[in-house]
């Protein structure tokens, strides 16, 4: 018994040294570059999973390389608006957020979220700062338009001086997206445009989507068919066909847009897979969909 349990230790053993073996290049080619991390879906929810963000997110920084942590809070922003007897509304997929709406959004995820993510960065061995787009002029925001929507924001202006101040010295910013606009009136921006701009701004090497499937699949029902490498013009195609649909539209066109700024690769991966960072990052064969800019391919 003990001869077989010491040779599944030195076979074990041996595929963890092949694994890091592997990540070496990977390692040595982003080492001191920016990376942009849009968390949430169910890798926010649960715990386990998070857990493995959160190692994920100290191991690329303790790796060299330069983390970026964006996140929303949908699920806990209702149950917050639910203990307080607000009704949550949404409309074509975005959530209304009168005043009061707006006051919940801002405690939620400037105030709960931000924090729980800092403290568990913190904890796993990382040094985290928590940050919404109010701090040091970090984003700019304005009104999208609809005033049936209240103030749902996008994203006017992106200041990265906090944010390279804070990565070029070793700390992980986890950022809320949450901002105001020149008369200091609070917006709620969906964090995947967070993501996407501050990736842009940054001229960041990747930008990575967290969600809840598996990449573009070319039969959504099918995670067979997913589509491991695109670039711009064959997103934009996909669309036009039908094959992106729904959800998954605009943060397809959020990759595009942050790549037509200069962000060289963009990631829509399943957060459901543990340490699916890691593995899209450090591996061969990735796990997710990665867009190109065209200049890149």
């Amino acid at each position: 018994m003990i001869v077989n349990d010491t040779e599944y230790i030195r076979q074990d053993a041996a595929t963890r040294v092949q694994v890091l073996s592997e990540a070496l290049p990977y390692i040595q080619q982003f080492a001191g570059r920016t990376v942009v991390v849009k968390y949430g879906g169910a890798a926010m929810k649960d715990s386990t999973l998070k857990d493995k963000v959160i190692r994920d997110i100290v191991f690329l920084s303790c790796v060299g390389l330069r983390p970026i942590l964006v996140h929303g809070g949908g699920p806990e922003i209702n149950s917050w608006l639910d203990k307080l007897g607000i009704e949550a509304q949404f409309k074509n997929g975005l959530r209304v957020t009168d005043a009061p709406t707006m006051d919940v959004v801002e405690m939620v995820l400037v105030g709960r979220v931000n924090k729980e993510i800092v403290a568990l960065i913190n904890q796993a061995g990382g040094t985290a700062v928590g940050l919404c787009g109010k701090d040091g002029h970090l984003i700019t925001a304005r009104s999208q338009g609809d005033k049936a929507i209240g103030f749902v924001g996008e994203v006017s202006n992106v200041n990265i001086k906090i944010l390279e101040t804070l990565s070029s010295n070793g700390y992980i910013p986890v950022v809320s997206s949450v901002a105001a606009d020149e008369t200091g009136q609070a917006y709620n921006i969906n964090a995947d445009t967070v993501a996407g701009e501050i990736a842009a701004a940054l001229g960041a090497e990747k930008l990575i989507l967290l969600t809840d499937t598996r990449g573009i699949l070319k039969d959504y029902k099918d995670p067979s068919t997913l589509i491991p490498k695109i670039d711009i013009p064959e997103a934009r195609d996909l669309i036009n066909q039908g094959v992106v649909s729904g959800g998954m539209i605009p943060k397809v066109n959020c990759c595009v847009r942050s790549l037509a700024q200069g962000v060289k690769a963009a990631h829509i991966i399943d957060g459901r897979i543990p340490h699916a960072l890691l593995l899209e990052i450090f591996t061969d064969v990735g796990i997710g969909t990665m867009i190109l800019g065209s200049q890149f391919k």
